[in-house]
């Protein structure tokens, strides 16, 4: 199990475009479970509507936890997404 937080820094929080850029690249590992968590909320991160639910705010921690094959791969690329999104 590989696991990573990262700490929202965007002003608007979580929102749509990574939400999506996260779920394609998690579609292609069905054989793998990727969780995202924040607080006592946690959506699988191929549904996007679950993960919106979760309304994380700016200053929240999301927990990023991949079970599976490639965990450190599909976890530090989902980290990168936050990174790179600016969020």
């Amino acid at each position: 199990m590989e696991r990573r937080e990262y700490t929202i820094q965007d002003a608007v929080g979580l929102h749509a475009r990574p939400v999506s850029l996260i779920a394609r690249i998690a579609m292609p590992y069905k054989n793998s479970k990727i969780t995202l968590s924040c607080g006592e909320k946690s959506a699988d991160a191929i549904h996007m509507l679950a993960v919106m639910d979760m309304q994380v705010k700016q200053g929240d921690t999301i927990v990023v936890t991949v079970e599976g094959g490639q965990e450190i791969l599909i976890a530090d690329t989902i980290l990168n997404v936050f990174i790179y999104q600016n969020l």
